[in-house]
């Protein structure tokens, strides 16, 4: 996997794209800006087999559908904080299975709340659990940290989100 952190113009992309191909990349995240949904469908109609992985900076869900709909990304990215939260995101994950792409969350600093939505996609709609980022530097700030052991989360046996803040926060 390549994280081009939406540095790269749609030339640069298809040109990393075609230069990298031996390499048998898994996917190129946010090859381009976000906000460029046509950019973002001509580099994955030009670079595929490659897919493009993005959406970890999408505000909500009809950005996701325009995505969606125009083929613009074979990998969803969306991040609950991001969006209008949980619910947001479910709804784009309902989209993003209608579609046939799988949901990999950005988890920017909420591996806590995005795994149990992970398990959720998995469980209930019946998405592919492909894998979930694991930040783990802001863990000591939760009362139910995420707890990963040998690369696996281990399933929360808690109720709720797991995102309970402590209430001091020094630096």
């Amino acid at each position: 996997m390549v994280d081009a952190n939406q540095q790269w113009t749609v030339a640069q992309s298809i040109e990393f794209a075609h230069r990298t191909r031996d390499l048998d990349l898994y996917w190129i995240e946010e090859p381009t800006h976000p906000d460029d949904v046509l950019g973002h469908q001509t580099i994955a109609r030009t670079i595929a087999p490659t897919r493009v992985a993005a959406g970890e900076h999408l505000p909500n869900r009809v950005v996701f559908k325009n995505y969606l709909q125009a083929g613009a990304l074979a990998f969803c990215q969306v991040d609950a904080v991001r969006v209008a939260g949980e619910s947001e995101f479910i709804v784009v994950s309902l989209m993003a299975k209608k579609f046939g792409g799988p949901v990999v969350p950005h988890v920017g600093d909420m591996g806590q709340l995005h795994q149990h939505l992970v398990l959720f996609n998995h469980i209930a709609l019946g998405h592919e659990a492909i894998f979930l980022e694991h930040i783990p530097h802001l863990r000591e700030k939760f009362f139910e940290p995420a707890e990963v052991y040998d690369g696996i989360y281990r399933t929360p046996r808690l109720s709720g989100s797991s995102c309970r803040l402590k209430a001091t926060f020094e630096p």
